[in-house]
């Protein structure tokens, strides 16, 4: 069905909102934010399903990403908000997206919103580190960067910049030596308070630790409610 919206913006049409959890990996790990947007637009196009759009002097389509992710950093608990003005069975609207998804992008499931974006308040990831030293002492140098009494880094802001203490934001899940490489599982906070980025705790890492950081793969592995659940 051809998207239609009214010639008189005055005129509100029924909104059906959804929640679609979707995975970004390989090349589309380093698609943007603005891109992303784009072709996500596209696809809803290609698959003929019809978008809710804002009333209006400039009307757009209602498409929102709750936490949207950092270049280069894979994940399989992507969101993103949508609103048609048709319902639409669930099942059926993930086989028509999927059908038109572009390469590395993949919508795992539908359903409807239950939790407001303001409930969002971490994520974890899990990061496979590597270093010019050995596993071993890298492990070990992780645990001595986390045991330190601070972390500190210069965080920019509208009016300069400013020292943030990041250690009690970095919770270590687990931390396992691999062949060649560490496999860091951290929870950061996220959402509408607070964000940490990932690539913020590496570089002050590496900073510290004196050696190279040569390859660090991310991936984001939950989204996590205030609540300690998964965010729905």
């Amino acid at each position: 069905m051809a998207e239609q919206q009214p010639k008189n913006q005055a005129l509100r049409i029924e909104r059906f909102e959804y929640r679609l959890t979707f995975a970004k990996t390989g090349r589309a790990r380093y698609i943007s934010h603005l891109d992303l947007m784009r072709a996500m637009q596209r696809v809803f196009k290609r698959a003929r399903i019809p978008l809710w759009y804002t009333q209006g002097f400039n009307p757009h389509a209602y498409l929102m990403f709750p936490l949207p992710l950092s270049l280069g950093i894979e994940s399989q608990v992507e969101l993103l908000d949508v609103a048609l003005v048709e319902q639409m069975d669930e099942q059926e609207l993930v086989s028509r997206l999927n059908a038109a998804m572009p390469e590395g992008l993949c919508i795992v499931s539908a359903s409807r919103p239950v939790m407001k974006h303001t409930e969002i308040s971490a994520a974890e990831y899990e990061i496979t580190l590597v270093t010019d030293r050995t596993p071993k002492e890298t492990a070990k140098a992780f645990a001595d960067f986390l045991a330190r009494d601070s972390i500190e880094v210069e965080k920019r802001t509208k009016r300069g910049t400013k020292t943030v203490d990041i250690k009690p934001s970095i919770t270590l899940l687990s931390l396992t030596e691999q062949e060649g490489s560490v496999l860091l599982c951290l929870s950061l906070p996220a959402g509408n308070d607070f964000n940490l980025n990932t690539s913020v705790v590496l570089d002050a890492f590496e900073e510290w630790f004196g050696g190279a950081v040569l390859s660090a793969y991310t991936k984001r592995t939950r989204i996590v409610a205030k609540t300690g659940v998964n965010f729905m």
